[in-house]
């Protein structure tokens, strides 16, 4: 192929891609991925020989060593749109070389796993309940970007999701990805909640909250709650899961998103003060992983 040109893979003059500020040598095969900045700072803490510690925007990363493997952390902020930055620059670091900036002849296949709050909508997924995205649904609309998206997509549970829930919200059509499934049995095992999860598109009106503006579908969360398929119900609200798995498996990376519960939509109950009930779902993602 052609080199890429310099607008569309951006390198800056260190060597580092545009947004992470990463070189392609500072990351490692394992990858835990974060939306707060702050959280890389707690998981790097947990780690030893730090190799590198980066800070552009938002994007936080730093790699080094847990219990002899090594692992890079990545923050990538609020949203889907912030997921499509990071795994197409992950996945350049890792697949393409920069110095004559084409693709790699050997595929280098990265293991990510994000590890986010999230919104519980069942009563078994209470405040503090972890909770693993079997499926993710998306309402985003970054995978429609994408060529061959159907080759990664669930489109019958879609389907079912636009009949059984009567969907209504005009311009979005929810898009499902699986996580990966062994690493989903990695990670989650038996003592992680397995559901499905929406990464929505906003966080008040597009998961049903309501301040001063009224929805446009006042019962689509109660909608969403009844809604089961195969088995599994929809657990979870969050914000970046859909993106994760949808870029990860067109890509051929392993990838899985599990997150904490902080809020529970059901009763209305929320935990401000979560960052501690964090730490032990930390420590089981980096023992897993």
């Amino acid at each position: 192929m052609k080199p890429l040109p310099p607008s569309e893979l951006i390198i800056n003059d260190d060597g580092s891609i545009f947004h992470l500020h990463l070189r392609p040598e500072q990351l490692a095969d394992r990858v835990i991925l974060v939306g707060d900045p702050a959280r890389v700072d707690s998981i790097a803490a947990r780690m030893t020989d730090i190799e590198c510690d980066v800070v552009n925007r938002e994007f936080h990363s730093a790699t080094g060593s847990y219990r002899g493997k090594r692992i890079t952390v990545v923050s990538h902020g609020i949203g889907c749109d912030n997921l499509d930055i990071v795994m197409n620059e992950l996945d350049a670091l890792a697949n393409i070389d920069f110095a004559t900036r084409t693709v790699c002849p050997v595929f280098r296949r990265l293991t990510l796993v994000r590890i986010g709050t999230s919104g519980g909508l069942q009563p078994y997924t209470p405040i503090g309940t972890y909770v693993a995205a079997v499926r993710s649904v998306g309402l985003d609309g970054v995978i429609y970007f994408y060529k061959d998206s159907e080759a990664v997509r669930d489109t019958d549970m879609e389907n079912a999701l636009m009949s059984r829930l009567r969907w209504d919200v005009e311009g979005v059509r929810p898009y499902v990805v699986s996580a990966d499934s062994s690493l989903l049995e990695q990670v989650a095992q038996d003592d992680i909640v397995r559901g499905i999860t929406i990464a929505a598109n906003g966080f008040y009106a597009p998961q049903g909250r309501e301040l001063r503006l009224h929805l446009h579908s006042p019962t689509l969360n109660d909608r969403i709650k009844e809604f089961e398929y195969q088995g599994l119900n929809v657990t979870n609200y969050e914000m970046e899961s859909s993106a994760l798995a949808g870029l990860a498996a067109l890509m051929g990376h392993r990838a899985l998103t599990v997150c904490c519960i902080i809020a529970g939509r059901a009763d209305h109950r929320m935990n401000t003060s979560y960052k501690g009930s964090m730490s032990d779902l930390i420590d089981r993602v980096l023992n897993r992983i």
